[in-house]
Protein backbone atom coordinates (compact mmCIF):
# COMPACT_ATOMS: atom_id res chain seq x y z
CA UNK A 1 0.00 0.00 0.00
CA UNK A 2 1.34 3.46 -0.93
CA UNK A 3 2.46 5.83 1.82
CA UNK A 4 -0.07 8.49 0.81
CA UNK A 5 -2.89 5.93 1.00
CA UNK A 6 -1.72 4.69 4.40
CA UNK A 7 -1.71 8.25 5.74
CA UNK A 8 -5.41 8.43 4.90
CA UNK A 9 -6.37 4.92 5.99
CA UNK A 10 -4.74 5.10 9.46
CA UNK A 11 -6.56 8.28 10.68
CA UNK A 12 -9.85 6.94 9.31
CA UNK A 13 -9.24 3.63 11.09
CA UNK A 14 -8.65 5.51 14.36
CA UNK A 15 -11.93 7.41 13.88
CA UNK A 16 -13.70 4.12 13.11
CA UNK A 17 -12.33 2.43 16.24
CA UNK A 18 -13.34 5.42 18.38
CA UNK A 19 -16.80 5.38 16.79
CA UNK A 20 -17.27 1.65 17.47
CA UNK A 21 -16.11 2.12 21.05
CA UNK A 22 -18.58 4.97 21.53
CA UNK A 23 -21.48 3.11 19.92
CA UNK A 24 -20.99 -0.04 21.99
CA UNK A 25 -19.90 1.72 25.21
CA UNK A 26 -16.52 -0.01 25.27
CA UNK A 27 -14.90 2.78 27.25
CA UNK A 28 -11.92 3.17 24.94
CA UNK A 29 -11.91 6.95 24.91
CA UNK A 30 -13.71 10.22 24.34
CA UNK A 31 -13.18 13.51 22.46
CA UNK A 32 -9.83 14.24 24.06
CA UNK A 33 -8.53 10.94 25.39
CA UNK A 34 -7.80 7.37 24.37
CA UNK A 35 -7.34 4.41 26.65
CA UNK A 36 -9.31 1.80 28.51
CA UNK A 37 -11.78 2.67 31.26
CA UNK A 38 -9.94 4.82 33.85
CA UNK A 39 -6.58 4.54 32.09
CA UNK A 40 -6.51 7.11 29.30
CA UNK A 41 -4.05 9.19 27.35
CA UNK A 42 -5.00 12.86 27.19
CA UNK A 43 -4.13 15.33 24.45
CA UNK A 44 -1.02 17.17 25.77
CA UNK A 45 -2.65 20.57 25.19
CA UNK A 46 -5.85 19.38 26.85
CA UNK A 47 -3.84 18.06 29.81
CA UNK A 48 -2.03 21.37 30.29
CA UNK A 49 -5.23 23.34 29.78
CA UNK A 50 -7.14 21.22 32.30
CA UNK A 51 -4.55 21.79 35.04
CA UNK A 52 -4.38 25.53 34.34
CA UNK A 53 -8.16 25.78 34.26
CA UNK A 54 -8.72 23.96 37.55
CA UNK A 55 -5.52 25.31 39.19
CA UNK A 56 -4.94 21.77 40.49
CA UNK A 57 -2.35 19.04 40.05
CA UNK A 58 -3.98 16.23 38.04
CA UNK A 59 -1.93 13.01 38.14
CA UNK A 60 -3.59 11.60 35.01
CA UNK A 61 -2.73 14.77 33.10
CA UNK A 62 0.89 14.69 34.29
CA UNK A 63 1.26 11.03 33.27
CA UNK A 64 -0.20 11.85 29.86
CA UNK A 65 2.23 14.74 29.42
CA UNK A 66 5.21 12.54 30.30
CA UNK A 67 4.07 9.89 27.81
CA UNK A 68 3.53 12.57 25.15
CA UNK A 69 7.00 14.05 25.70
CA UNK A 70 8.65 10.61 25.41
CA UNK A 71 6.74 9.80 22.20
CA UNK A 72 7.57 13.17 20.65
CA UNK A 73 11.25 12.80 21.53
CA UNK A 74 11.21 9.39 19.85
CA UNK A 75 8.96 10.11 16.85
CA UNK A 76 8.80 13.91 16.52
CA UNK A 77 5.59 15.11 14.89
CA UNK A 78 4.74 11.67 13.50
CA UNK A 79 1.22 12.05 14.95
CA UNK A 80 0.62 14.95 12.54
CA UNK A 81 1.73 12.91 9.55
CA UNK A 82 0.13 9.57 10.33
CA UNK A 83 -2.68 9.76 12.92
CA UNK A 84 -4.20 13.25 12.92
CA UNK A 85 -7.56 13.39 11.07
CA UNK A 86 -7.14 17.06 10.09
CA UNK A 87 -5.00 16.46 6.96
CA UNK A 88 -7.59 13.92 5.79
CA UNK A 89 -10.47 16.35 6.34
CA UNK A 90 -8.46 19.09 4.61
CA UNK A 91 -8.67 17.10 1.40
CA UNK A 92 -12.21 18.49 1.17
CA UNK A 93 -10.49 21.60 -0.18
CA UNK A 94 -9.92 19.72 -3.42
CA UNK A 95 -13.70 19.51 -3.82
CA UNK A 96 -13.96 23.30 -3.73
CA UNK A 97 -10.77 23.92 -5.69
CA UNK A 98 -10.50 24.01 -9.46
CA UNK A 99 -6.90 22.83 -9.28
CA UNK A 100 -6.18 19.35 -10.52
CA UNK A 101 -5.02 16.77 -8.01
CA UNK A 102 -1.27 16.49 -7.71
CA UNK A 103 0.44 13.45 -9.19
CA UNK A 104 1.79 10.69 -6.96
CA UNK A 105 5.12 12.47 -6.56
CA UNK A 106 3.35 15.39 -4.85
CA UNK A 107 4.89 17.98 -7.21
CA UNK A 108 2.80 20.36 -9.28
CA UNK A 109 3.09 19.86 -13.05
CA UNK A 110 5.49 22.38 -14.53
CA UNK A 111 7.31 22.80 -11.23
CA UNK A 112 9.50 19.73 -11.49
CA UNK A 113 13.23 20.10 -10.96
CA UNK A 114 15.53 19.36 -13.81
CA UNK A 115 18.58 17.21 -13.46
CA UNK A 116 20.90 19.60 -15.24
CA UNK A 117 24.58 19.54 -14.37
CA UNK A 118 25.47 22.19 -11.79
CA UNK A 119 27.64 25.04 -12.93
CA UNK A 120 30.80 25.92 -11.02
CA UNK A 121 29.04 29.05 -9.71
CA UNK A 122 26.11 26.99 -8.40
CA UNK A 123 28.46 24.50 -6.73
CA UNK A 124 30.31 27.33 -5.00
CA UNK A 125 27.04 28.94 -3.86
CA UNK A 126 25.80 25.67 -2.39
CA UNK A 127 29.11 25.13 -0.61
CA UNK A 128 28.89 28.60 0.93
CA UNK A 129 25.32 28.05 2.11
CA UNK A 130 26.23 24.74 3.72
CA UNK A 131 28.88 26.34 5.87
CA UNK A 132 27.50 29.78 6.67
CA UNK A 133 26.00 30.30 10.15
CA UNK A 134 23.57 33.00 9.03
CA UNK A 135 25.39 35.07 6.44
CA UNK A 136 23.26 34.41 3.35
CA UNK A 137 19.94 36.22 3.10
CA UNK A 138 17.91 33.06 2.48
CA UNK A 139 19.18 31.41 5.68
CA UNK A 140 18.60 34.58 7.69
CA UNK A 141 15.04 34.88 6.34
CA UNK A 142 14.23 31.28 7.28
CA UNK A 143 15.60 31.67 10.82
CA UNK A 144 13.86 35.01 11.44
CA UNK A 145 10.34 33.80 10.72
CA UNK A 146 7.93 34.29 13.60
CA UNK A 147 5.87 31.16 14.33
CA UNK A 148 2.27 32.24 14.85
CA UNK A 149 1.45 28.86 16.42
CA UNK A 150 3.42 29.84 19.52
CA UNK A 151 1.19 32.88 20.10
CA UNK A 152 -1.92 30.74 19.68
CA UNK A 153 -0.45 28.14 22.06
CA UNK A 154 0.16 30.86 24.66
CA UNK A 155 -3.34 32.25 24.10
CA UNK A 156 -4.89 28.78 24.47
CA UNK A 157 -3.18 28.19 27.83
CA UNK A 158 -3.89 31.73 29.06
CA UNK A 159 -7.57 31.53 28.13
CA UNK A 160 -7.86 28.20 29.99
CA UNK A 161 -6.47 29.83 33.13
CA UNK A 162 -8.74 32.88 32.80
CA UNK A 163 -12.05 31.23 31.90
CA UNK A 164 -11.64 28.05 33.96
CA UNK A 165 -11.88 25.52 31.15
CA UNK A 166 -9.79 24.60 28.08
CA UNK A 167 -11.30 27.03 25.58
CA UNK A 168 -9.37 25.77 22.58
CA UNK A 169 -10.84 22.28 23.04
CA UNK A 170 -14.19 23.72 21.92
CA UNK A 171 -12.81 24.51 18.47
CA UNK A 172 -9.99 21.96 18.13
CA UNK A 173 -10.49 20.29 14.71
CA UNK A 174 -9.19 16.98 16.07
CA UNK A 175 -11.88 16.95 18.76
CA UNK A 176 -14.48 18.21 16.26
CA UNK A 177 -13.63 15.29 13.95
CA UNK A 178 -14.39 12.78 16.71
CA UNK A 179 -17.45 14.78 17.80
CA UNK A 180 -18.86 14.62 14.26
CA UNK A 181 -18.53 10.83 14.24
CA UNK A 182 -20.17 10.54 17.67
CA UNK A 183 -23.05 12.85 16.68
CA UNK A 184 -23.74 10.82 13.53
CA UNK A 185 -23.80 7.63 15.61
CA UNK A 186 -26.25 9.22 18.05
CA UNK A 187 -28.44 10.30 15.12
CA UNK A 188 -28.72 6.79 13.69
CA UNK A 189 -28.80 4.91 16.97
CA UNK A 190 -31.31 6.99 18.90
CA UNK A 191 -32.60 9.65 16.52
CA UNK A 192 -30.90 12.29 18.66
CA UNK A 193 -31.13 15.44 16.50
CA UNK A 194 -29.67 18.68 17.88
CA UNK A 195 -28.16 21.83 16.40
CA UNK A 196 -24.75 20.34 17.22
CA UNK A 197 -25.21 17.92 14.34
CA UNK A 198 -25.01 20.92 12.00
CA UNK A 199 -22.76 23.30 13.93
CA UNK A 200 -19.94 20.87 14.78
CA UNK A 201 -19.21 19.59 11.24
CA UNK A 202 -19.80 23.10 9.83
CA UNK A 203 -17.19 24.54 12.21
CA UNK A 204 -14.79 21.71 11.37
CA UNK A 205 -15.13 22.27 7.62
CA UNK A 206 -14.82 26.06 8.04
CA UNK A 207 -11.59 25.72 10.03
CA UNK A 208 -9.89 23.20 7.79
CA UNK A 209 -11.13 24.43 4.40
CA UNK A 210 -10.95 28.19 4.98
CA UNK A 211 -7.77 28.21 7.10
CA UNK A 212 -5.51 26.47 4.61
CA UNK A 213 -2.44 26.86 6.81
CA UNK A 214 -4.09 25.45 9.94
CA UNK A 215 -1.40 22.86 10.68
CA UNK A 216 1.61 25.07 9.99
CA UNK A 217 0.33 28.46 11.17
CA UNK A 218 -2.46 27.92 13.70
CA UNK A 219 -2.44 24.52 15.43
CA UNK A 220 -1.10 24.87 19.00
CA UNK A 221 -0.79 21.07 19.33
CA UNK A 222 1.71 20.99 16.47
CA UNK A 223 3.47 23.91 18.19
CA UNK A 224 3.95 21.81 21.33
CA UNK A 225 5.25 18.91 19.26
CA UNK A 226 7.60 21.18 17.35
CA UNK A 227 9.04 22.70 20.53
CA UNK A 228 9.61 19.31 22.18
CA UNK A 229 10.70 17.83 18.87
CA UNK A 230 13.79 20.04 18.85
CA UNK A 231 15.28 17.44 21.15
CA UNK A 232 14.34 14.51 18.92
CA UNK A 233 17.29 12.83 17.20
CA UNK A 234 15.61 9.63 16.05
CA UNK A 235 13.64 8.60 12.94
CA UNK A 236 15.03 11.34 10.74
CA UNK A 237 15.62 11.35 6.99
CA UNK A 238 19.17 10.42 6.03
CA UNK A 239 20.69 11.11 2.62
CA UNK A 240 23.12 8.67 1.06
CA UNK A 241 25.64 10.97 -0.60
CA UNK A 242 26.79 8.17 -2.89
CA UNK A 243 23.29 8.01 -4.42
CA UNK A 244 22.08 11.63 -4.21
CA UNK A 245 22.06 13.21 -7.67
CA UNK A 246 23.53 16.44 -6.36
CA UNK A 247 26.49 15.01 -4.48
CA UNK A 248 27.21 11.91 -6.53
CA UNK A 249 26.60 13.31 -10.02
CA UNK A 250 26.83 17.10 -9.57
CA UNK A 251 23.31 17.59 -10.96
CA UNK A 252 20.48 19.73 -9.60
CA UNK A 253 17.38 18.03 -8.21
CA UNK A 254 15.53 19.41 -5.15
CA UNK A 255 12.56 17.06 -5.44
CA UNK A 256 12.74 16.19 -1.74
CA UNK A 257 12.40 19.86 -0.79
CA UNK A 258 9.44 20.38 -3.14
CA UNK A 259 7.66 17.27 -1.85
CA UNK A 260 7.97 18.18 1.85
CA UNK A 261 4.68 19.49 3.23
CA UNK A 262 6.52 21.20 6.10
CA UNK A 263 8.91 23.17 3.84
CA UNK A 264 11.98 21.26 5.07
CA UNK A 265 14.88 20.95 2.66
CA UNK A 266 16.51 17.56 3.44
CA UNK A 267 19.47 18.19 1.15
CA UNK A 268 20.10 21.72 2.43
CA UNK A 269 18.43 21.95 5.89
CA UNK A 270 19.72 25.48 6.48
CA UNK A 271 17.58 26.66 3.55
CA UNK A 272 14.27 25.33 4.86
CA UNK A 273 12.18 24.82 7.98
CA UNK A 274 13.65 23.26 11.12
CA UNK A 275 13.93 19.47 11.42
CA UNK A 276 11.63 19.71 14.46
CA UNK A 277 8.78 20.24 11.96
CA UNK A 278 9.34 16.84 10.32
CA UNK A 279 6.23 14.64 10.48
CA UNK A 280 8.07 11.50 9.28
CA UNK A 281 5.58 11.31 6.40
CA UNK A 282 8.15 9.76 4.03
CA UNK A 283 7.21 12.09 1.17
CA UNK A 284 10.89 12.88 0.60
CA UNK A 285 11.72 9.17 0.57
CA UNK A 286 9.04 8.35 -2.00
CA UNK A 287 9.88 11.21 -4.35
CA UNK A 288 13.67 10.77 -4.45
CA UNK A 289 14.53 9.60 -8.01
CA UNK A 290 17.77 7.88 -6.93
CA UNK A 291 16.35 6.32 -3.72
CA UNK A 292 19.01 8.15 -1.73
CA UNK A 293 16.81 8.96 1.29
CA UNK A 294 15.97 6.56 4.12
CA UNK A 295 14.48 7.08 7.59
CA UNK A 296 16.26 4.76 10.06
CA UNK A 297 15.27 4.79 13.73
CA UNK A 298 18.82 5.76 14.76
CA UNK A 299 20.57 7.86 12.10
CA UNK A 300 24.31 7.15 11.78
CA UNK A 301 26.59 9.58 13.56
CA UNK A 302 27.20 12.63 11.41
CA UNK A 303 24.77 11.40 8.77
CA UNK A 304 21.33 12.37 10.00
CA UNK A 305 19.36 15.01 8.19
CA UNK A 306 21.00 18.39 8.62
CA UNK A 307 24.33 16.84 9.55
CA UNK A 308 24.74 14.88 6.34
CA UNK A 309 28.23 15.65 5.09
CA UNK A 310 29.13 15.92 1.46
CA UNK A 311 32.25 13.88 0.76
CA UNK A 312 35.14 15.76 -0.73
CA UNK A 313 35.94 14.76 -4.30
CA UNK A 314 39.49 14.09 -5.29
CA UNK A 315 40.91 15.55 -8.45
CA UNK A 316 42.46 13.30 -11.01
Amino acid sequence: MKTKTLRIVIPLAILLIAGIGFAFHLGIGNLSAFGWEDVSFLCPLGALGSMLATKTFIPKAVISLVIAVVLILLLGRAFCGWACPVPVVSKLREVFSKKKALPDNGIEPGNECSTAVLTEKEKEALKTCRTCPSSCSSCADVRSKVDSRHFILGGSLLSAAIFGFPVFCLICPIGLSFATIFLVILLFSGGDVTWSLILVPALLIAEVVLFRKWCSRICPISAIMSLIGKGSKTVRPVIDNDKCLETAHDTSCGRCALACEQAINPRHPEMGASWSECTRCRACVDVCPSHAITIPFLPPKGGEGAKAKVPAKTKD
